[in-house]
């Protein structure tokens, strides 16, 4: 019986010094020396050496003058996967779509065909009417009262209110009626926070504020700082994201062109780094203007400047041999902004 366990037990350190020390210690010994950078995370460092993301996992990116990845389901957690499950009548599925398309869909026929459609919105929205009804602010809130809230942010925190949250509280102040009025109407929430007074702040922002829409500003104060702060506004890719769907609705006959499938299908992980060529060149307008504005710069030229780098970086799979061209957004975001902050 003594021999048994003996021998037993020497499998069993055998086993544990080949499978859990041996085994990975020669893994990360070839992992180091012929896949190092791989090995360690394909990190890429800024300038001071520390490390700001990995070619591997997707980051978002929602400023104008960076192109963005693909959509996550899961919000670009490298160690999660999973599905929106959205059906294609979802208003939630739709409205990401309709966000993403606002300010680079183009038309496909027409006068304007090849333009994009983000001024022509931006018109109708000055207008402030949908349908023969005005306030379309008012109309998108009542319709849409969780996207309305999603806007003023659903996770509050007194001490450290979001921009958003704080105007509608200083609105709030400034118009004690409307709360009340709120209140008496829902006598279960006496003290609601600033995502329950999403609709109504909505309404009365759309009579006092016709055509306009409250949005982040960035202001530099005169000792350089720069801050935000939300105003009304009546251009921007805000508008041009937020009513774009409500803008088709009204004009269902205009012809669109159609945009590279990656650029509206979610991923279901994090791990997404890369998009096609074609979504790229699709952004490449948005990013041109923003880049062309940021820097004072002739739009044609900038835009130039940062097709040729789109062109330059990008690969497909195993030299070509399969799949399409990508870049990685990531990479190409840091080469664009050492480029142009250099321009």
């Amino acid at each position: 019986m003594f021999q048994h366990l003996r021998a037993n037990l020497w499998l069993l350190v055998f086993s544990i010094a080949i499978c859990c020390v041996a085994y990975p210690a020669v893994l990360w010994g070839i992992g180091q020396l012929l896949f190092r950078d791989q090995a360690n995370g394909s990190l890429i460092y800024e300038t001071h050496g520390n490390p700001i993301g990995s070619r591997m996992i997707a980051q978002p990116f929602t400023a104008d003058e960076y192109f963005q990845p693909r959509p996550s389901s899961v919000s670009y957690n490298a160690s999660a996967s999973g599905a929106s499950n959205w059906a294609a009548n979802n208003p939630a599925l739709r409205n990401r779509v309709a966000r993403q398309l606002g300010p680079i869909v183009k038309y496909a026929a027409g006068a304007k065909k090849g333009q994009l459609a983000a001024g022509d919105i931006e018109a109708w929205f000055q207008k402030d009417e949908a349908g023969g009804k005005p306030g379309i602010v008012a109309q998108w809130a009542v319709a849409h009262s969780g996207f309305a809230q999603a806007w003023v942010g659903t996770t509050f925190d007194a001490k450290n209110p979001t921009p958003g949250q704080q105007y509608v509280l200083d609105w709030a102040k400034a118009n004690p009626d409307a709360v009340a009025k709120l209140k008496q109407d829902n006598p279960d929430n006496q003290e609601p926070a600033p995502a329950d007074l999403a609709v109504v702040f909505f309404e009365a922002f759309s009579k006092e504020h016709p055509g306009k829409f409250p949005a982040a500003v960035t202001k530099t104060a005169a000792e350089g700082k720069s801050t935000q702060a939300i105003e009304p506004v009546g251009e921007g890719t805000d508008i041009e994201s937020t009513f774009f769907d409500m803008w088709l609705n009204e004009h269902p006959d205009v012809a669109l062109e159609h945009v590279p499938a990656d650029m509206v299908m979610a991923s279901g992980s994090g791990l997404d780094p890369d998009i096609t060529l074609d979504n790229a060149l699709w952004q490449l307008d948005r990013v041109a203007v923003a880049w062309a504005k940021k820097t004072n710069r002739d739009e044609a030229q900038v835009r130039g400047e940062i097709e040729k780098l789109l062109r330059s970086s990008s690969s497909a799979p195993l030299g070509g041999a399969v799949g399409v061209p990508l870049i990685n957004v990531l990479e190409t975001n840091l080469a664009l902004h050492a480029k142009c902050d250099k321009g």
